[in-house]
């Protein structure tokens, strides 16, 4: 095989998963690794793919690139309406209780079918008895998210104040954090723009990161919800360890050094 078509297919590879490990390119053609490394270093110059510890990630990968939550919300529906559906299942059916719901299009599909899983039990007259205690406390930091859950028979809504980030229509700073340090909820579905074995969970925005990281410390029970694209993929701020969590809910098998650290960490990984 040229180098040209090689190359070719190692770019195809890198657009396909996301990333590839040296190794794993070697083993693949059947070649040495520094072998690969040259195709990679060609690659990158070439502008096709960037190079990374131990591989190479699309160009489009970079630590601070984040794209709007209105991009992200019409992107890979289906895998995020399979995740929200097993987040879900952690929730109570009987609407007790408190669980906080980070900022992101993933824990907005939530949010939505939360709503209606509400809205169907008081369509049936199946929601429990009235009082604070029937109600399911929901705490958010997300507009997108307290608008659709605002007024939902059965959810006591709490929205966290701050400086609204456009980009997310998220609250953001001081006040967000000392806000979320003050609580503790049973639960707390996070975001995040990437995960990966070493550098754990990651966001591009350092106000992002300090509010989510206040999330995770404040929680009983931390549950990631991360499509595939979030896989092995590393920002520019970390907020989190593999060790600070306790469920990862993803629609696809994590890689194998991403599983392995997992495991390592105790940390459980649901595949929607």
């Amino acid at each position: 095989m040229f180098a040209e078509e090689r190359q070719q297919l190692i770019v195809g590879l890198i657009y396909a998963s996301g990333r590839a490990s040296v190794t794993d390119l070697a083993e693949r053609f059947s070649i040495t690794t520094e072998t690969i490394r040259r195709d990679l270093a060609a690659l990158e110059a070439a502008g096709s793919v960037r190079r990374v510890h131990g591989g190479a990630v699309s160009p489009d990968r970079f630590s601070t690139t984040e794209e709007s939550i209105l991009e992200r919300t019409v992107q890979r529906q289906p895998e995020k309406t399979r995740i929200a559906e097993a987040a879900l299942a952690l929730i109570p059916q009987s609407l007790s209780g408190s669980i906080l719901i980070d900022a992101g299009s993933t824990t907005e599909a939530l949010a939505e079918l939360l709503a209606a899983r509400a809205a169907g039990a008081a369509a049936t007259g199946s929601l429990p008895a009235t009082g604070p205690e029937a109600e399911l406390v929901v705490i958010t930091h997300s507009l997108p998210i307290a608008s659709r859950l605002s007024g939902e028979p059965g959810i006591a809504l709490h929205l966290l104040g701050g400086k609204v980030r456009g980009l997310t229509q998220a609250a953001v700073g001081q006040s967000t954090v000392e806000a979320a340090r003050r609580i503790r909820p049973d639960i707390a579905f996070i975001g995040t723009n990437g995960i990966h074995a070493a550098f754990g969970l990651s966001t591009p925005d350092p106000e992002e990161a300090a509010v989510k990281a206040a999330f995770v410390q404040s929680a009983r029970r931390i549950v990631v919800l991360a499509d595939s694209s979030k896989l092995d993929a590393e920002t520019l701020v970390q907020f989190a360890s593999l060790k600070d969590l306790d469920t990862v809910i993803t629609d696809t098998q994590p890689s194998r050094e991403l599983a392995d650290a997992l495991a390592e960490a105790g940390v459980e990984v649901v595949v929607a």
